[in-house]
């Protein structure tokens, strides 16, 4: 088999193996995968890849482990469309093609050093989770460190056994919060938008940054809330994940102006984007 597509071979999908599926929530599934020629993925934080299942076409998807974690990579897969749907029948030995990795990661030179206010809502946790594992594994590396999460209810919440040891940890501050409850669902946790979790807080907006990972609806009502607390646009950044197809800027479905998604971001600093038409 060839190199990943890492190594120089943007547009020719190659063979990876499924190690394991795990069941995230009804409607997601973690898929645990390695190279079948042991080769690393060698992405950084925040990088996606293209999934390609012969047949079906590809999609990109984000990778949701850190690459401090050795000898697989994780990708978390919404059941979307009909290639998300094939690949949730999947199980641990059969193979897909992947290229990649793409796009801007998280910029971990301006990150060192620097406390940390980790904010994601829904699916936007799994690309978050890559940048959490890696200040897990190198924690001399990092200021404090808080983690956001909302969900839209507790049975939709992404990644549970992480985010009980995330609270647990001495290394992080985790707050969690689910828009809403039904009558039976077995949740102790705040009910409301995540935005309110941003006031409570205490920090040093000089020696803070703010990474913001979610849904479009959420990104303005959080930005405005971190404004509030004296955080310059320069310090917060932000994942636009959004209409992606090709991965490579020719397609051009993820453009916001001049800027292509896949290739100038997913990661941006708002100071870069805030500015731009339809980017929030």
């Amino acid at each position: 088999m060839t190199a990943l597509p890492g190594h120089n071979a943007l547009y020719l999908p190659t063979e990876c193996e499924i190690l394991s599926v795990t069941d995230l929530t009804p409607a997601e599934k973690l898929f645990r995968v390695r190279g079948t020629d042991r080769t690393p993925l060698g992405h950084l934080p925040g990088q996606f890849v293209q999934v390609s299942l012969l047949g079906w076409g590809e999609a990109p998807i984000s990778v949701a482990s850190s690459p401090t974690r050795d000898g697989y990579f994780e990708l978390g897969v919404r059941r979307a469309g009909t290639l998300t749907g094939v690949m949730h029948e999947l199980k641990a030995g059969d193979t897909f093609g992947i290229r990649g990795p793409f796009g801007r990661p998280f910029d971990l030179s301006q990150l060192r050093g620097r406390d940390l206010l980790l904010i994601s809502g829904g699916c936007g946790l799994a690309p978050l989770r890559s940048l959490i594992q890696y200040c897990e594994d190198r924690p001399d590396e990092f200021g404090t460190i808080s983690i956001l999460y909302g969900a839209k209810n507790p049975q939709s919440r992404l990644f549970k056994e992480d985010l009980t040891l995330w609270e647990a940890s001495a290394r992080f501050a985790c707050s969690l919060t689910v828009d809403s409850v039904s009558g039976g669902d077995c949740f102790s946790g705040s009910v409301g938008l995540i935005t309110a979790l941003i006031p409570p807080l205490t920090f040093d907006p000089e020696n803070t940054r703010a990474v913001v990972v979610g849904p479009p609806a959420m990104y303005r009502s959080v930005i405005e809330e971190l404004e509030k607390k004296g955080l310059s646009s320069d310090r917060i950044i932000v994942s636009l994940e959004r209409q992606m197809r090709c991965g490579v800027g020719k397609c051009g479905h993820c453009t916001i102006e001049h800027l292509y998604c896949c290739q100038d971001g997913p990661v941006f600093r708002l100071d870069e984007i805030e500015h731009l038409r339809g980017a929030l």
